[in-house]
Formats: C-alpha cells, structure tokens, sequence
C-alpha cells in the first residue's frame, strides 16, 4: 500500500466511527485491494463487514445476481452494472448502512473506449445507521461516478481506482453533516 492510500483508509475509517455507518464492498477490478486496504486501519472491524470480490461477470450474476441482460446491454465495466452490485452486496448484508462497488478495465488488452475506464457507486440505506426497514421498493440512495485512469501499469491503476474509490466515499456519504 502506498502512504496516500493508507491515508485514505484511516480517514474513511474515522468517518465510518464519526458517522455509525457499516461499510460493506463489492470489488471487480480492485480485485480485493479495497477490502485489504481498510482491514489495515486498527479497530475498523466494527464497521466493515465484509467484501464480495467479483471479478467476472458469471460471479457477478451467482453471488449478487446482477441481470445478464444487462451485462449483455452495458458489459461489466458500466454504470447500471455498477449501480446493481452496489444495491446488491447491501440487500444481502443486513448490518450494512453503506455499500461502495467499483467495476472497471484497468488493461492490459482492454478496447480503446475502455481502457482505464472505472465506474463507482455508493449505496447508502434510506435513514442511515439504526434506520428500520419499512418495506418500500427501493431503500437506498445511490451515488454514481465515472473516471478515466491516466496511470499505465495495472498495479498503479488499482491503487488509482481504490483512491478514488475511498474518496468518492467520503465525499457521498461519510462527509461532516
């Protein structure tokens, strides 16, 4: 881990306590990077709940049911596919107030128009922590953000993309109320 994203860790980590929320992951293209990077932070295990890694698209239906159809319509490195695992790994992790997924092509070999390309979403549970589940359709507020990596070797663009990933976080759903 590189000093920056060790910062980025201890400041979600601080939001999550300063905040109650319960974070829990879906990774594709970070490839567990995020997980490992906050389990670094000391006593985070009282607000982080877990990761699923999901890095091809047959996972990505089995363990968090995204529609085939759509990775058919959008692929996997997209915004609806992103939006889906996001409310996804939240319906299935009941302690959970807060979900972030990211998706992306971080090369090699990725198609022009993909090269680089990663998606976010943030999934915050309607009420925020200690909120009840009152049964409407939809109980999550989801935040959406796209992003060209600049950066060359893989390696650095998955610490790129988990930077931007914690960020993105803090910004959405863990800032000073």
């Amino acid at each position: 881990m590189t000093p920056e994203l060790t910062r980025d860790c201890q400041t979600v980590a601080d939001r999550l306590r300063a905040t109650g929320h319960r974070l829990v992951l879906a990774e594709s293209c970070t490839c567990g990077l995020l997980a490992a990077s906050i389990a670094a932070v000391p006593g985070v295990s009282q607000h982080f709940c877990g990761s699923a890694v999901t890095y091809r698209e047959q996972t990505k239906v089995q363990w968090l049911e995204v529609d085939p159809d759509l990775l058919s319509r959008h692929s996997a490195v997209s915004a609806p596919v992103t939006d889906q695992m996001a409310r996804a790994v939240m319906r299935r992790t009941d302690e959970a107030t807060v979900s972030l997924a990211v998706t992306g092509h971080l090369g090699p070999d990725a198609p022009a128009e993909l090269d680089g390309r990663v998606y976010l979403a943030v999934c915050v549970r309607s009420g925020g922590p200690g909120a009840s589940r009152d049964g409407r359709d939809d109980p999550y507020v989801v935040h959406a953000h796209a992003l060209r990596l600049h950066e060359q070797l893989r390696v650095q663009r998955q610490i790129e993309s988990a930077r931007e990933a914690w960020q993105f976080l803090v910004r959405v759903a863990l800032a000073d109320i």
